[in-house]
């Protein structure tokens, strides 16, 4: 057991989150309400992937299921979590490695659902594309903004590590905006890069961090399979949205083939 806490970013909340060893799916739990890390419980995507099941939610998750993917956790974990929404920490899944480190090894990772023919799926004007192949992601953005542009980033599973420490970005104007609709009361500079018109209002720990959150949140999306996904991927414009969409054409695909 091992846990961490810090600010809700829409709430302003403390949530403190333990996470326990124990056998089954990898699961949140609010109370005495569980929910299942899976695609079929999305219940949301604006600007953040969120669970539900049995009326109970969590918001917020993937950023840690991200890390627990890259530590090779695909089940063996229950999530609790003393409020709706997990913490923002840093912007990044890098603060949640320490305490998944204290887990212990991961189980065996249970049998991959391979991809044996080609997908295609748009969402939120975004298109990503899954071929058959071995493990591969590839993601790019391109933002109208000096100090982004165009960026692109692709690796396999032995450079997911890499994208831990990549923090979640936005913009002045959009920050502001949500501020006066009530949203990201527990919001500071410290949970996310934030670009003005000129630049970053802290220094980048990469030169193209922006992209490198895109798979990032792209591998914690995906960990809602359950199950390691034997494709390559190629994603432009990603979402949340345009994630699930992914997983459940993967998951629809594999049923008809009789895999799932």
């Amino acid at each position: 057991m091992s846990s961490l806490s810090g600010v809700a970013i829409h709430s302003g909340l403390t949530s403190r989150v333990t996470l326990h060893r124990e056998a089954g799916p990898l699961r949140f739990r609010r109370g005495q309400a569980v929910i299942e890390a899976t695609v079929s419980n999305v219940i949301g995507a604006q600007r953040a992937t969120s669970l539900g099941s049995g009326g109970a939610q969590v918001h917020l998750v993937e950023h840690l299921l991200a890390a627990l993917r890259v530590a090779g956790f695909f089940e063996g974990v229950l999530v609790e979590v003393s409020c709706d929404e997990l913490p923002i920490l840093d912007g990044s899944a890098a603060p949640w490695a320490e305490p998944i480190a204290a887990l212990g090894a991961p189980p065996p990772a249970p049998a991959p659902l391979v991809l044996t023919e080609p997908l295609t799926v748009e969402a939120n004007g975004g298109r990503a594309t899954l071929a058959p192949g071995p493990e591969r992601l590839a993601c790019e953005i391109d933002f109208a903004h000096p100090a982004i542009g165009r960026q692109r980033w692709c690796g396999g599973p032995d450079a997911y590590p890499e994208l831990l420490d990549a923090r979640t970005f936005g913009f002045l104007a959009d920050w502001e905006a949500l501020k006066a609709r009530g949203l990201a009361l527990g919001a500071s500079e410290r949970h996310a890069i934030v670009f003005d018109d000129d630049g970053p209002l802290r220094p980048l720990r990469h030169a193209d961090e922006p992209v490198r959150h895109k798979p990032l949140d792209a591998l914690g999306d995906l960990a809602l399979l359950g199950r390691p996904l034997h494709a390559e991927a190629s994603i432009q414009r990603g979402s949340h949205a345009l994630h699930h969409a992914m997983a459940r054409a993967v998951v629809t695909r594999a049923a008809a083939d009789g895999r799932a």
